[in-house]
């Protein structure tokens, strides 16, 4: 009876600290969810729940090493825990270790859940692995599961964006704004979603930025901020809101611009005209279409004309290029590309790269002929596409250097492009791009049209028929009413799509041209002229 009583009274205790440990978890007070961790397992070392606090915790204060403990861990005491292999799912595909992320999903898909945690993890896998189709399922279902929950209607609205369903995606937000007030997100989206028509939500959110410590958050403010004092024409204004969210979204990323220097170097050096004649061809499939450039260059706009024609279908900016090549070497490093990465991709069997690229687009790239994945960073992989896949298109976008690099540095990106938040860091960057550029055209003559942006937005007409005559694809008159499609937008550019072709942002760094000098005196400085203001 005695141990009975001291059983019972143990088990509180350790229901009453997990309790504790997620309230503070909940209030973003760290230490003390990690100080009721460290009793809980103190108690007990081998309790499923206390590991899988100390995972979460771990995950709220960025140590992913301890959280990829914690979630081994759980699963190691109780195989048949879906949430925690979902969360080591997540944590894999973070580190670029794609194999592993596929093994732990598979775990994790074995266990039907209903737990709406399991099922929103299962979404943001889904979404890094490029099936934004399977993502939104589980979205919907985490949803139904905890209705009103503002993390969960957060992704589900961004797959929304995505989706191009731009209505139900800001009512969401909207949503989540009453729910939650300062949500950093929920406000940057709805920013960017439509035009500012006075200052209203500007003050709101220089409110909430002014209160909040955390440069992350802070970044998300000023971006929409500034987006918002574009639309007033509010020019100094919204440049100060630009450079603020920039100067706080550096704070929060580490660019090695040493290693990017040592990645465009050994492209330039290792994949030569005599490397690629040595090699045998790949899969002669000619349905893919890359288009690709610089983000914020006009990619968007050129997919968008050509998946409006019958015979092409849009596939987004997919990940599975990059993610065939680390399946295929087993290459874990987490810097998406790298030195590294290109060296073991250089070697790999192009017949085998080719095909399983293909075999990973089969749910995205539609029943149609010819399917465009356009993410923009493929111009690193042109060479390795040239090989891998002979009969694509690779469409390339330029547009003037200005142009572009403001662009960039005006827009709050996931966690790509981390050039892009310091002006002589994006200008440094966009001349090591033009270069590896001017050395794809001199090795492969011919492989690859160049579009350029400007051309686009002003002769549209003529632009689009020289594209597709290049593609081989007969002309259609839909193809100019590009605006109208209802297909998925995975990009920065998902609201802008949805209204003809304008030239409002020819130039528009002009407006901005003497707060602009670190960008126009490092593009100078590497032999990139612009034009005066």
């Amino acid at each position: 009876m005695i141990q009975s009583t001291a059983r019972l009274e143990r088990l509180q205790h350790l229901q009453s600290l997990l309790q504790r440990g997620m309230q503070a978890l909940s209030a973003g007070d760290i230490q003390r969810a990690s100080d009721c961790c460290q009793q809980v397992l103190r108690i007990q070392p081998d309790l499923v729940q206390g590991h899988f606090l100390v995972g979460l915790v771990a995950l709220e204060s960025r140590n992913r090493k301890i959280a990829f403990s914690a979630f081994s861990s759980v699963v190691k005491l109780q195989q048949e825990h879906p949430a925690a292999w979902a969360q080591l799912a997540k944590l894999h595909m973070g580190e670029g270790r794609v194999n592993a992320a596929d093994a732990a999903l598979g775990e994790a898909l074995k266990y039907r859940s209903e737990d709406p945690l399991v099922q929103d993890l299962l979404g943001s896998i889904y979404s890094l692995m490029g099936d934004y189709g399977v993502a939104r399922q589980c979205f919907e279902i985490a949803n139904r599961l905890q209705p009103d929950h503002p993390p969960y209607l957060l992704n589900f609205a961004n797959n929304l964006v995505y989706s191009g369903d731009l209505d139900e995606a800001q009512a969401v937000f909207e949503k989540i704004i009453c729910l939650q007030p300062d949500s950093p997100q929920a406000h940057w989206h709805m920013a960017s979603a439509r035009k500012a028509t006075d200052e209203k939500h500007i003050r709101q959110m220089e409110y909430l930025a002014a209160n909040n410590t955390s440069p992350r958050v802070r970044a998300f403010y000023y971006y929409a901020i500034g987006k918002e004092c574009e639309d007033l024409g509010q020019w100094q204004r919204a440049f100060d809101a630009f450079s603020r969210g920039a100067a706080a979204r550096r704070e929060t990323v580490e660019y090695d611009e040493a290693a990017e220097i040592e990645m465009f170097d050994y492209l330039e050096q290792h994949f030569t005209r005599d490397w690629f004649d040595a090699l045998p061809e790949g899969d002669p499939d000619p349905a893919p279409i890359f288009v690709l450039g610089q983000p914020r260059t006009g990619t968007t706009l050129i997919e968008r004309i050509i998946t409006s024609h019958s015979q092409a279908h849009s596939a987004g900016e997919l990940q599975q290029f990059g993610l065939a090549i680390r399946r295929l070497t087993n290459h874990q490093n987490p810097k998406r590309f790298s030195a590294d990465f290109f060296q073991q991709a250089a070697g790999v069997d192009m017949g085998k790269l080719g095909a399983l690229y293909l075999q990973t687009c089969a749910k995205m790239r539609g029943d149609k002929p010819r399917f465009v994945d356009k993410l923009p960073q493929n111009y690193l992989m042109i060479p390795l596409i040239l090989k891998a896949l002979p009969n694509a298109k690779i469409v390339h976008l330029t547009r003037d250097p200005m142009d572009a690099c403001f662009a960039s540095f005006k827009q709050l990106f996931a966690d790509a492009y981390l050039h892009s938040y310091d002006q002589r860091e994006m200008a440094r960057h966009h001349a090591r791009y033009r270069r590896l550029m001017d050395t794809w055209r001199e090795r492969f003559p011919g492989r690859f049209v160049d579009i350029a942006y400007e051309e686009a937005v002003t002769d549209l007409d003529s632009s689009a028929k020289q594209l597709l005559a290049h593609l081989e694809l007969p002309w259609e008159d839909a193809c100019l009413q590009f605006h109208t499609q209802k297909q998925a937008v995975s990009t920065a550019s998902a609201a802008q799509v949805r209204e003809p072709v304008h030239t409002r942002s020819l130039g528009r760094w002009k407006k901005y041209a003497m707060l602009l000098a670190p960008m126009i005196d490092e593009l100078n400085r590497h032999g990139i002229t612009t034009d005066s203001a």
